[in-house]
């Protein structure tokens, strides 16, 4: 019996379809640019988080207003900081997702739809729904950057603290289109998968036929 009866996971393979509960492990075929891409996204808002958090910690951040000067740090302020500062960097890293197979196939550990595949749609919408607003909320803010509100606001950073803020949030610049072009390659080897997958289960499909019909 062990010979003519097959367990649903060699029907599931059979059939092109992934088994229910077999992980899969093979990562994406993602180019290297892309790759490369997707890092540098995550990692450009590291020099910013790392700024408000040695802030958060003490350091001379050159403000000297009311709120934001030194001797208000560490303080119930750090807890803010340093929260908004790994929380914009957990934001960051879920760039990492376009580019391996939890950004396309949620893990197994995941409670109820572990395993389940991500729809397209459900990752490219969000993802370039954030790179449009990144790139205009960072675009805006360089452009705004000297404002009498902004850096140009009494008690802003002067001088060589001034240059060392505006190095660290420059690189915040390239975050949204660098996450908009991880995207459009997400999207593009998604279809392009859907598409081949598609295509060998219709081949499978007729061979079986075509075996049955000689039986």
């Amino acid at each position: 019996m062990s010979g003519t009866v097959s367990s649903p996971r060699r029907r599931a393979v059979a059939s092109g379809a992934p088994a229910t509960g077999a992980p899969v492990t093979s990562a994406p075929r993602v180019p290297r640019p892309i790759r490369l891409a997707a890092h540098a996204a995550a990692l450009t808002l590291v020099p910013s988080g790392l700024w408000r958090i040695a802030m958060a910690l003490g350091w001379d951040s050159g403000f000297t207003d009311e709120q934001l000067s030194p001797a208000n740090y560490p303080g119930p302020l750090s807890f803010y900081l340093i929260g908004l500062s790994l929380l914009a960097e957990a934001v960051g890293l879920l760039t990492l997702g376009l580019i391996h197979r939890w950004g396309e196939e949620l893990p197994y550990w995941v409670p109820l739809l572990g395993g389940r595949r991500i729809p397209v749609l459900a990752a490219v919408i969000p993802a370039s729904a954030g790179a449009a607003l990144v790139t205009l909320i960072t675009v805006l803010g360089a452009f705004n950057w000297n404002d009498a509100d902004n850096m140009g606001a009494p008690g802003a950073p002067e001088g060589v603290h001034y240059w060392v803020m505006t190095a660290c949030y420059l690189p915040l610049l390239a975050w949204g289109p660098l996450l908009a072009v991880v995207t459009a390659a997400y999207y593009r080897r998604r279809r392009r998968a859907g598409r081949g997958g598609r295509g060998t289960r219709g081949r499978l499909s007729v061979c079986l036929r075509s075996c049955s019909g000689r039986r």
